[in-house]
């Protein structure tokens, strides 16, 4: 019985042992993409965002990182933050209809942004970095797909290039996606909670004002009765005889 309990046991530790292993060997190369930071902005505004880039090799390291900015999404603004040990450049297209940024016209846009390491600033094997864009206005679609290139010393490339599909699993080089959300609408219910809110507030001073006034004309009753009666009083007072001594 005790070596049933014993063999049982064993087998259960193996069989978890086993799952464990697949799920985190599948797990691992997925979580190790180059993605963008935060996942979420919101259409028409401006955002920071940054390109997260982890190293995937354990002999080389990365000395190059491009991202090309959607056609079909262009942006007006793109600024780059400084990354020491890294210079950057920046590549333009024309775009048509033009954007529109703070009511000028614009006929070019940002088409890709190279980042390229200096010296020994490579990211290092067991290594990630980040590299901060600003850009805004945000267009008016779904989400922003960037395809990127990562270049390793070594010279291989990984190509972060695949494009989600809906309702489908990840792909093996999933592009990093920026989901954008609309603009939020100026809510109807606020406006409506206002107007009732003015109306009780001028129906209280309505009443206050109302009040103030009864009490008035409460106090002057009062004062004319008191005058009436202070003559009647006087008035008695003279005509009662005085008592002779």
């Amino acid at each position: 019985m005790i070596r049933f309990r014993r063999t049982a046991t064993a087998a259960a530790a193996l069989a978890f042992t086993a799952t464990a292993t697949v799920v985190l060997g599948f797990a691992g190369p997925a979580s190790a993409h180059v993605t963008v930071n935060p996942k979420e902005a919101t259409q028409g505004g401006y955002a920071r965002v940054a390109f997260r880039v982890p190293n995937e090799s354990d002999t080389a390291s990365t000395t190059k990182l491009e991202v090309v900015l959607p056609e079909n999404a262009p942006v007006g603004s793109v600024s780059t933050m400084p990354v020491p040990g890294w210079t950057v450049t920046t590549e333009k297209r024309k775009v048509d209809p033009p954007i529109e940024v703070h009511g000028s016209p614009l006929t070019e846009a940002v088409s890709k942004i190279t980042w390229t390491a200096t010296g020994d600033a490579g990211i290092k094997p067991g290594q990630f970095q980040e590299f901060p864009v600003s850009m805004g206005p945000l267009p008016k679609v779904d989400s922003m797909i960037f395809k990127t290139l990562q270049t390793y010393s070594d010279g291989n490339i990984s190509r972060w290039i695949d494009e989600p599909v809906p309702g489908g699993a990840e792909p093996e080089k999933p592009a990093p996606v920026l989901t954008l959300a609309a603009a939020a609408a100026p809510s109807a219910s606020a406006s409506a909670s206002a107007a009732p809110s003015a109306a009780a507030g001028a129906t209280n001073d309505d009443e206050g004002n109302g009040l103030a006034v009864g009490l008035g004309v409460a106090g002057l009753v009062a004062g004319l009765a008191g005058l009436v009666l202070g003559g009647l009083a006087f008035a008695r007072t003279r005509r009662e005889p005085v008592a002779k001594s």
